[in-house]
């Protein structure tokens, strides 16, 4: 069995165990009596369901949790300097043809949505460690993101392209995927209207 089969199959057996316990607690609140006792139950009940995907997420945290490796200088820095000089400074190396095509949207969208993310979440803006190093820009965060969203790509071939690692990959897709989610929901997440497919037909025969 593959780690990835191994760490899905933990997590159904742990989400399986804590629906049995909310069901236990349920039948155990069912034999109480009175107007009270239910008002006391319906509030424990709610509750329960919102704290339900908090422990979900807590629990996938425990399972996906890694033996803790020895670390090594990625150089993320240097790779962070590279970024900025190959696609976000004025004297780019490659031109905005080559950004378009390799990250699927032009580089003014790019930063409009990497500055609405640094705002919504300050997980992606860079900040110092407990050795007063600096840690990695949210154009490595965010470029790793768009990368495994864009192109199917690993954690291992976002490390090579961001100098991040496996967790900090995994960790800024999911904060990524929940900022996009609660940012352009309202606005762009939702099912096309006629005038929207009429919209997009005009600009794909163009």
């Amino acid at each position: 069995m593959s780690s990835s089969r191994r760490v899905y199959k933990q997590f159904e057996d742990q989400q399986k165990r804590l629906l049995a316990q909310q069901e236990e607690l349920v039948n155990l609140e069912e034999g109480g009596g009175g107007d009270e006792a239910d008002k006391d139950k319906d509030d424990d009940h709610r509750r329960q369901r919102a704290s339900h995907s908090h422990r979900v997420m807590e629990v996938v945290g425990q399972i996906a949790k890694s033996r803790r490796a020895a670390n090594f200088d990625r150089k993320r820095e240097r790779r962070g300097k590279d970024l900025l000089e190959d696609y976000f400074i004025p004297n780019i190396v490659f031109p905005y043809h080559v950004f378009r095509r390799r990250f699927r949207m032009q580089r003014s969208l790019f930063n409009k949505i990497m500055s609405a993310i640094c705002n919504h979440d300050p997980y992606f803006v860079q900040k110092e460690d407990a050795f007063n190093v600096l840690g990695l820009l949210p154009e490595q965060k965010i470029t790793g993101a768009f990368r495994m969203l864009a192109y199917g790509a690993s954690a291992d071939q976002v490390d090579e392209i961001a100098r991040m690692g496996k967790i900090t990959i995994l960790e800024s897709l999911m904060r990524f995927c929940f900022a996009i989610e609660a940012l352009y929901t309202n606005e762009y997440l939702q099912k096309p209207t006629p005038r929207d497919m009429q919209k997009f037909l005009r600009k794909g025969e163009m």
